[in-house]
């Protein structure tokens, strides 16, 4: 009897993580874009750019996520110091 309950329970719960990603997957790439963004944001990341690219075609940034489907992906990458913050780095030295 507890086979099948642990059967049970595993079947579930794969199906349970499939239809979250399949839900993810269906996001539109502006919404997950500036979700991805806020929370970003919200732990004081500075100096990044996130980009929505076609599948496959990501380049040298790292994937944070995947939307229309699974054809796009969004690319996060570091860009230089803002021109504000570069002053105070060369005062503290």
């Amino acid at each position: 009897m507890k086979t099948w309950t642990l059967a049970a329970a595993l079947v579930l719960a794969c199906t349970y993580s499939g239809a979250q990603t399949a839900q993810s997957a269906r996001k539109p790439c502006d919404d997950l874009k500036a979700d991805i963004a806020k929370k970003l944001d919200a732990k004081n990341v500075t100096d990044y750019s996130l980009d929505i690219v076609d599948k496959g075609k990501e380049g040298d940034g790292k994937v944070v996520g995947g939307c229309d489907g699974g054809t796009k992906s969004i690319v996060y990458s570091k860009t230089k110091p803002s021109q504000a913050a570069a002053p105070a780095e060369k005062k503290a030295q």
